[in-house]
């Protein structure tokens, strides 16, 4: 292969483009981002940036020069167009490159809300120019309105919290963090925000955010209204695909992959936070939003690319983790919303604990608030397919 272009400046396209020089790869690696910066970590856009413990320098994934990676680098240009029959990748500056294979790695965009005006003092977060906005905006001691207690939601709250604010955080669903940790738990995570003096209200949607040129309050689904100076809207992500719409290529809430980063058109893989791929265990197309995947799955799509028909499946078991107030939340696995929970280590009520969670006689998940040895432990099970039993057992429950 003569030229390799890796479409987002991103962890997952950071990783895929260092995987193929360590692999020895000498062809020509086309890199190009969006955004004006070098990839940086997200992670800490909703904790330690927004808290103003971290400058921005630390965020840089990469300490390391570029140079050594020899590449093609485009940084401030967006893609606008792929043609998977002559391999043709068209950018916003009206060039384009030719390639023989390409990595969509462009990750995910902020969703709004549905009809969200243009007031100052409304924020989205998943850019590190959106965090520091945020920033700057909490400098002031605003009240602030979290809308979704999702991951980035609890975060923010949590950050805004930390620096003594006001804080009411708005979720339409029982409980926060019901998709990734299921509703029992979900329901420890809402004490633990409100033990901390946010004013969480569940199963409540927002109707409007009301204001004359800037933001004022918050009108919820109820017919109450909150009054804020600072919303920040945290309602999930959407794959960032736009811009293959009229390829052809299968797309369904992210690029279709099969189980060895391979899209539906020859020579066109994807990674991280865009793709949704095969998982064979288990057994089920998922996207995941999650840096450890992006890491991994950036690897593992280099590899697919250099290997052809020889490539391995990709087989992950997906993670991630979550620091509020001074907690560290992980979880490992998949879950769903009527799998079996059970706390095998730890006192709940001490917030320090580690349960299991079972589904159809299988261990598919584990939870860890600050043990993070169960989490280590548990997710190397999860990925050798123990049974629930014999994990129950392995704990000693």
């Amino acid at each position: 292969m003569e030229t390799i272009i890796v479409v987002g400046a991103s962890l997952a396209g950071l990783r895929a483009v260092e995987r193929l020089r360590q692999r020895g790869y000498a062809g020509r690696i086309v890199w190009v981002g969006e955004e004006p910066h070098l990839p940086y970590d997200r992670p800490p856009l909703s904790k330690e940036v927004l808290q103003g413990s971290w400058e921005v320098e630390r965020t840089a994934l990469r300490r390391d020069p570029y140079e050594d990676l020899d590449l093609d680098l485009r940084l401030a240009r967006r893609a606008t167009a792929l043609d998977p029959t002559t391999r043709t990748l068209s950018l916003d500056d009206g060039t384009s490159e030719v390639y023989d294979a390409l990595l969509v790695a462009t990750g995910a965009a902020a969703r709004p809300l549905p009809g969200q005006p243009d007031l100052e003092g409304i924020h989205l977060l998943r850019t590190l120019d959106d965090s520091l906005a945020v920033r700057d905006a909490l400098e002031h001691s605003p009240r602030v309105v979290v809308v979704g207690a999702g991951f980035i939601g609890a975060e923010v709250a949590a950050s805004a919290r930390a620096r003594g604010l006001e804080v009411v955080m708005v979720e339409p669903q029982p409980a926060p963090m019901l998709r990734g940790l299921g509703a029992e738990m979900g329901e420890v995570c809402g004490q633990i925000h409100r033990d901390q003096g946010v004013d969480l209200r569940c199963s409540l949607g927002v109707e409007a955010l009301e204001g004359s040129g800037r933001v004022e309050r918050v009108r919820l689904s109820d017919g109450s209204t909150v009054d804020a100076d600072l919303v920040v809207v945290g309602i999930g992500a959407r794959p960032a695909t736009d811009w293959l719409e009229s390829s052809g290529i299968a797309l369904d809430d992210g690029v279709l992959c099969d189980d060895r980063c391979r899209a539906s058109a020859p020579g066109v893989y994807a990674a991280g936070d865009v793709a949704r791929f095969d998982n064979p265990l288990f057994g089920e197309s998922m996207r995941i939003e999650h840096w450890s995947n992006a890491v991994d799955q950036g690897v593992h799509a280099a590899d697919s690319m250099l290997a052809g028909e020889a490539a391995e499946p990709y087989v992950h078991v997906p993670w991630f983790w979550s620091d509020q107030y001074d907690l560290t939340i992980q979880f490992a696995g998949r879950m769903r919303a009527n799998d079996e929970v059970r706390v095998i280590e730890g006192s709940v009520a001490e917030r320090k604990f580690a349960a299991l969670y079972g589904r159809e006689g299988r261990l598919v998940g584990v939870l860890a608030f600050s043990l993070p040895r169960a989490q280590r432990k548990f997710r190397k099970q999860i990925a050798a397919g123990m049974s629930f039993g014999d994990a129950l057992a392995a704990a000693g429950v």
